[in-house]
């Protein structure tokens, strides 16, 4: 499922907001002898669209080249000046404020001291066939140059088409007629630079095929040139043209790099692009083809994608936020199996909801758009906030989701309470089962529950444990121990007095103990006495138990179960 994501942001600028301008970090600010081949590499600053970088041999200057790009290092396609000081000049670029221009910064080259190496031809290929006879000659840059000169001839070292033409500081040379056709065209491309040139560089070839007419270059309908708030999954349109049989595609972050889309062929004037990423400057270029070759010169445009959600810098704070809403949805929700179902609410702050069973085929099917909805089957589900924004006139959505799951709850069963008493009172381990996510509590149905189902410190009159289901299934009470009802210690010594150990009834108890079990330390059951009998006087089989801990297990009528220990003191 497609969701796009729009917003309009604002940004302040330094002296608001606190905006810092980048800073250099290769080549570093005052470094020396640095390669002309170098690429340049900057910060990135939070918030800004893109950057404009100038190049120049003077504070702010441009005179070597300006370009802006939705990257942060930008390699001269030229290169540097060698033994010179170069000063570069980042501007922060924004949709909906000034550009910020920040300080130059500098480094100084290299000096170069001998002639440069070679070159090659980068189009057409050193012996590529079939070459429009229209076809311009491109070359790669070779450090140091400074500028090239070019001969072009039908035979070897001829010269007769172009003989050793000074075509100054460029990488391409666009011939004044067509090369003859189905003939071989030799190229020598021989760089300089203050050093002089080498000598010995040979030539490239390539045969041009018969003459036919190339098909035109193909404007851009969608999106234009410098257009702004470009959706992330464009479809993108260009004109028709007359002759042409497909249209090769180059879209990149940069002008000088193709790493979306490199010549993909399309036999159509469109084609969805999807995921493109907010904030960013895309350079774009079509190339209509033929059987002739590809349309010659054909302009690269430039586009920027929308500023997505944030971040921002907020008007109000002038910290970096979004304008997505915060989710807050737990990773699990259960549903009652009492009830066969649940109603489920969102708690987040947002202008919409939309909530989606994921089906067995990874089909996102849609049951609700309200802050509440009706669960009644286990599965995975998605739950999406939005925001709406008004932009341009119309109004968009700035969207946060969520996967989660669906289980069936119930309310807890009790299967044991382990009570220790210590000096600060009562410890108390109580372990549950079913199909639940539970929590604990001592302080009141309604009171303050933890995920621990251990309690410890607890005070002599907390008679009760809550044990609530999270997924909102209800809570069960529990009454683990009334300290009154079973004796603490009792000493079988004849005197009268607490000579034996016994359940002590009260006429109030709206429950009837059926059994009680006594266990020695260790676990083992060493006697089953009966509740309203005379109780336990230390003796087994005959013989006189010893002084030690004892421990009891009640089981009352309502399904309570009683659990503590008492001392045996003769």
């Amino acid at each position: 499922m497609q969701r796009i994501a729009i917003v309009i942001l604002f940004f302040f600028i330094k002296s608001a907001f606190g905006q810092t301008c980048p800073s250099l970090i290769e080549p570093l600010n005052g470094a020396t002898n640095v390669p002309v081949d170098v690429t340049i590499n900057w910060n990135h600053v939070e918030g800004s669209t893109g950057y404009i970088i100038s190049i120049g041999t003077f504070s702010g200057g441009d005179d070597i080249l300006s370009t802006q790009v939705g990257t942060t290092f930008y390699k001269p396609p030229l290169g540097l000046p060698d033994d010179s000081q170069i000063f570069v000049t980042i501007t922060l670029f924004f949709f909906n404020m000034p550009n910020i221009v920040c300080q130059s910064e500098s480094f100084t080259t290299e000096d170069i001291t001998a002639p440069p190496n070679c070159t090659t031809m980068s189009s057409p290929l050193n012996g590529a066939s079939n070459v429009n006879v229209a076809s311009n000659i491109s070359w790669n840059y070779i450090t140091g140059a400074t500028g090239y000169f070019l001969t072009i001839g039908t035979t070897p070292f001829s010269g007769d088409i172009l003989n050793n033409l000074d075509v100054g500081n460029t990488l391409q040379y666009n011939p004044i007629a067509d090369f003859p056709p189905l003939t071989e065209i030799f190229i020598r491309i021989v760089p300089y630079n203050e050093n002089g040139n080498l000598m010995s560089c040979t030539d490239e070839s390539f045969v041009t095929g018969e003459v036919a007419a190339l098909p035109n270059c193909s404007p851009i309908v969608y999106p234009i040139d410098g257009q702004t708030n470009v959706p992330l999954s464009p479809l993108i349109e260009w004109e028709e043209s007359l002759g042409a049989s497909a249209y090769r595609v180059y879209i990149g972050l940069s002008p000088l790099e193709n790493d979306i889309l490199n010549g993909g062929v399309f036999y159509t004037n469109s084609t969805f692009v999807l995921n493109f990423e907010p904030n960013s400057i895309y350079f774009i270029r079509i190339v209509p083809i033929n059987s002739a070759g590809e349309a010659i010169d054909c302009n690269q445009t430039s586009f920027s994608t929308i500023l997505g959600c944030g971040p921002y810098f907020d008007l109000t704070t002038g910290e970096l936020t979004t304008l997505n809403p915060v989710i807050n949805l737990p990773d699990e929700i259960g549903i009652c199996s009492n009830n066969g179902g649940s109603l489920i609410s969102s708690t987040d702050v947002a202008d919409g909801f939309r909530w989606y069973f994921v089906d067995a085929n990874q089909d996102e099917v849609l049951i609700g758009n309200d802050r509440e909805v009706d669960i009644t089957e286990t599965g995975t589900y998605l739950y999406e906030a939005y925001n709406l924004i008004e932009d341009s006139g119309f109004e968009i959505e700035c969207t946060s989701s969520k996967m989660f799951t669906v289980v069936y709850s119930e309310l807890p069963r009790i299967e044991s309470v382990d009570i220790n008493e210590t000096n600060l009172g009562f410890e108390v381990l109580i372990q549950v089962s079913g199909n639940g996510n539970y929590e604990y509590s001592i302080d009141g149905a309604d009171g303050q529950y933890q995920d621990s189902n251990f309690f410890s410190n607890i005070p002599p009159d907390v008679r009760y444990i809550y044990v609530r289901d999270k997924n909102g299934c209800g809570f069960i009470e529990y009454e683990f121990f009334e300290p009154n009802i079973f004796p603490k210690f009792f000493t079988p010594n004849s005197d009268g007095f607490h000579d034996v150990w016994q359940y002590l009834y009260k006429s109030d108890h709206d429950f009837i103990i059926e059994a009680l079990y006594i266990y020695d330390q260790y676990g083992k059951l060493v006697k089953q006495i009966n509740p309203y009998g005379r109780g336990w006087n230390g003796i087994i089989n005959g013989q006189r138990m010893p002084n030690s801990d004892y421990w009891y297990k009640a089981i009352a009528s309502n399904g309570k179960v009683f659990m503590g220990h008492f001392s045996l003191k003769r």
